[in-house]
C-alpha cells in the first residue's frame, strides 16, 4: 500500500482541540476527523484500526458460539416504554419524530430490541441457549463530551446478549463472555484489570467490568500494593489493613447477569420441557469498541508517537526509502515488499517525495510496529536496516535475513 494513496493527513503540530495524548495522537496521525464536540470521522487508518479490533473480537466471540447480527439505529419508543428505562435514559437519549408521528430514538443501547426480537423468534427450550452479538454505533446526547472517544456523541460498540432457559444456562454463558473479554482485551495489547460492578440502569443481579488503567480515566480504584488487589472504597484496605494508592481508570467492557428483567417486561417467554411458560434468563455483555483506539493509545505511546500492539496496527511493516527517486532503492524496496505481502504481512510504503526527517517523523508518529528502510546504507552494504518501534532496536539484515527476522517476530506475537 502507497502513502500517497492511503490518504493519511498527519499533522506537524498538536491540535489545539485535543484533551489527552490519545486525542492527540489520533488527531496527528490522521487516524480521526473531529467533525464537531463529541462527533468524529474515521479516516483510512481508523478504520483499518477499527477493523482490526472487530476482527479480534469477533474471532472470540465465534469460538463461544454466538451469532453475529446486526440491529437497527432508530427505535419505536414503545419498546422503552415497556420496560420504563426511557425515564432513566432521558437525558441522553436523542429524540426524532418521522413523518408518520411516529416517535422513535437513535439507538443508545439495544437491550429492548434484542429482547423484542427474541419474544418474535424463541417460543420452545428447545432453541435455547442462543447467544447473539452485533458490533454497532450508537449515540448519545452527552453533556460534556471529552478525551476524544473516551466520551463521545456517536461511537461504536459490542454488544451480546445471551438466552437461557435456567440460571444454570445463564451462569455457564457468563463465563464464556468472561474469558473471551479477557482474551479480548489481552490481543488488543491492553493492561487491565476486572472487577465486579454494580449494575446501575442495565439491571440485573451480577456484573463485572473491565477497567484500563490511564490517567484520563473517570473510573476511580483503590489498589493495595501488598494484596495487589483493587478495591472501590478509600478504605484502608480491607483484607490488611495497608494502605491503598487512587488509580483512574477507562471501562472498555461490561458485562451483566439480566435474569428476567426485560423478557418479563416486554412477554419475551418460551415453553419448557413440561410445557410450562417461563420468562427467557438473560445476559448482557458489552464492549466500547471506538474507545478501545483511545484506551490503546494511552497504554502505547512514546515521546514520538503512537507503538500499535501487533494484532490491531494498521499495517505491520512501514518500509521508508530514503531517496525515493533513486531507481535502485525503490526497486529494492518494492521487492521487498513483494515478498512480504505474499507472506501475508501488510506494508505501507512512504513513497512521497518528503526530506527524510518528515517520513521518519511519520513513521514514528503513526507506530507501525516495523520500519524498513532503504537509504545511503543499503546502496554500500545491500544491508536494510530494521527498526522494531517498541524497543527501538535497530538491525541491518539482508533481504532474506530481513524476511526471516519479520516472519519470526510477528508469528511469535501472534501465540502469544
Amino acid at each position: 500500500m502507497l502513502f500517497s494513496k492511503v490518504f493519511i493527513p498527519t499533522l506537524r503540530e498538536d491540535p489545539h482541540s485535543a484533551e489527552c495524548k490519545s486525542h492527540t495522537l489520533l488527531l496527528r496521525g490522521g487516524f480521526l476527523s473531529m467533525i464537531s464536540s463529541g462527533i468524529y470521522a474515521y479516516l483510512p487508518l481508523g478504520v483499518r484500526v477499527l477493523n482490526k479490533i472487530s476482527n479480534v473480537i469477533r474471532t472470540h466471540m465465534n469460538s463461544k458460539e454466538a451469532s453475529e447480527l446486526l440491529m437497527t439505529v432508530l427505535q419505536p419508543l414503545e419498546m422503552w416504554e415497556k420496560t420504563g428505562r426511557i425515564k432513566d435514559m432521558e437525558e441522553v437519549m436523542l429524540r426524532v419524530r418521522d413523518r408518520k408521528d411516529r416517535d422513535l430514538c437513535l439507538g443508545p443501547t439495544h437491550e429492548e430490541e434484542i429482547t423484542e426480537i427474541a419474544k418474535k423468534y424463541i417460543a420452545s427450550y428447545k432453541q435455547l441457549p442462543v447467544v447473539l452479538y452485533q458490533i454497532q454505533t450508537k449515540f448519545r446526547d452527552e453533556t460534556r463530551p471529552r478525551y476524544g472517544l473516551v466520551r463521545s456523541c456517536e461511537f461504536i460498540m459490542k454488544d451480546a446478549y445471551s438466552f437461557d432457559r435456567d440460571q444454570e444456562g445463564l451462569a455457564a454463558n457468563y463465563e464464556k463472555m468472561l474469558d473471551a473479554y479477557q482474551n479480548i482485551f489481552s490481543d488488543c495489547g491492553l493492561d487491565f484489570i476486572t472487577v465486579e460492578a454494580d449494575s446501575g440502569v442495565m439491571g440485573g443481579s451480577v456484573s463485572h467490568e473491565f477497567l484500563v488503567p490511564a490517567e484520563i480515566g473517570e473510573d476511580i480504584l483503590y489498589y493495595c500494593q501488598s494484596c495487589q488487589k483493587y478495591f472501590r472504597e478509600d478504605a484502608p484496605c480491607p483484607q490488611c489493613q495497608g494502605a491503598t494508592t487512587q488509580n483512574r481508570m477507562i471501562e472498555v467492557g461490561h458485562i451483566f447477569q439480566l435474569g428476567t428483567k426485560y423478557s418479563e417486561a416486554q412477554g419475551a417467554y418460551f415453553l419448557d420441557n413440561d410445557g410450562v411458560r417461563k420468562p427467557v434468563i438473560m445476559g448482557c455483555y458489552g464492549i466500547g469498541v471506538s474507545r478501545l483506539l483511545s484506551a490503546v493509545v494511552e497504554q502505547n505511546f512514546d515521546e514520538k508517537g503512537i507503538v500499535w500492539p501487533h494484532r490491531i496496527a494498521p499495517f505491520m511493516v512501514s518500509v521508508v526509502v530514503v531517496g525515493i527517486e533513486n531507481e535502485e532503492l525503490l526497486a529494492a524496496a518494492t521487492e521487498l515488499i513483494r515478498r512480504l505481502e505474499s507472506a501475508g504481512i501488510e506494508v505501507l510504503l512512504d513513497d512521497r517525495d518528503h526530506p527524510a526527517g518528515v517520513k521518519f517523523k511519520d513513521a514514528y508518529l503513526l507506530g507501525i510496529p516495523y520500519i524498513a528502510i532503504f537509504g545511503k546504507k543499503y546502496l554500500e552494504t545491500k544491508k536494510i536496516e530494521i527498526e522494531v518501534r517498541k524497543t527501538s532496536q535497530k538491525i541491518a539484515l539482508g533481504s532474506d535475513e530481513c524476511i526471516e527476522f519479520l516472519k519470526n517476530h510477528i508469528d511469535a506475537y501472534q501465540k502469544l
